[in-house]
């Protein structure tokens, strides 16, 4: 492929000594397009929100990304990706590889006719097996129930229709949480939707025990909660990736798949940050 104008979302020359060996799938067939520039097409689809035939045309072809993108995701890449990232940036902040304590949250994604069954969608060319709708956000779409650490990095993510509880994902997200960090973690703090018994003892049979950060009964405006804090301004990190603000994609493990690659990738610049000053 002939050299092009860089784009701002593309893959940086010490980005890519670090991510390329983890992009190298063994399964994958003789490739006809420059791996580097397959991640450059995925990262710009990711970043600015545009559909995959979308993709300009001086990138590899979307279908290309999109069959290599699967590939990845199947074989939790950007899982390890962001694991190896989130424990260097633990270490270099002077903490343990593992974190003792997380924050669970819970966020509803607008659906989108991609989004399929799972968001509430009718028509008959939708895809997916799951409808939700959240009453209290008097939105239809699908909910993302994110397991962060103390410095906000991703943990865990479990994807479900809108109407599901957090209180309900607890077992899911705790189980997802002590396998990412080898049994580590002792203690979720959490906001007033994980109240409850069986909350409390899913966690427990976990290892995990579960703080309520509630609010002050006499509340004026805003109120910034202790470590409740942290998973929200998670949220605003992953406002920059415009294809994570809805949810586009047919499948879930894609949703999941590519929230790794977004706290990935805002790993990977703080990590090449620190390289550059040391």
């Amino acid at each position: 492929m002939e050299t092009r104008r860089p784009y701002p979302s593309d893959v940086t020359d010490e980005e890519w000594a670090f991510v390329g060996p983890y992009l190298m799938v063994s399964s994958a067939p003789q490739r006809d397009h420059d791996l580097r520039e397959v991640f450059n097409g995925l990262r710009w689809i990711v970043r600015t929100g545009a559909q995959w035939r979308m993709m300009p045309t001086n990138l590899p072809p979307w279908s290309a990304i999109y069959q290599q993108t699967q590939r990845w995701i199947s074989a939790s890449v950007f899982e390890a990706m962001a694991h190896d990232l989130r424990v260097l940036l633990r270490l270099a902040e002077g903490k343990n590889a593992q974190p003792t304590a997380v924050i669970y949250d819970g966020q509803t994604l607008q659906s989108t006719p991609e989004s399929g069954i799972r968001a509430g969608c009718n028509m008959p060319n939708c895809s997916g097996d799951r409808a939700g709708y959240d009453g209290h956000k008097r939105r239809k779409g699908s909910k993302i129930h994110m397991a962060v650490d103390t410095l906000g990095h991703l943990i865990a993510i479990v994807i479900t229709p809108a109407n599901e509880q957090e209180r309900a994902q607890v077992a899911e997200l705790s189980k997802a949480v002590q396998i990412a960090t080898g049994q580590n973690v002792t203690l979720a703090f959490v906001d007033q939707g994980y109240t409850g018994n069986n909350a409390a003892n899913a966690a427990q049979e976990n290892g995990i025990a579960l703080e309520v950060i509630k609010l002050k009964e006499a509340k004026r405006g805003f109120v910034l909660l202790p470590r409740r804090w942290v998973v929200e301004r998670s949220f605003a990190w992953k406002s920059r990736f415009r294809r994570l603000v809805r949810d586009y994609e047919r499948l879930p493990e894609t949703v999941k798949g590519l929230h790794f690659l977004a706290f990935a990738v805002l790993m990977l610049t703080n990590v090449m940050k620190l390289t550059a000053s040391s």
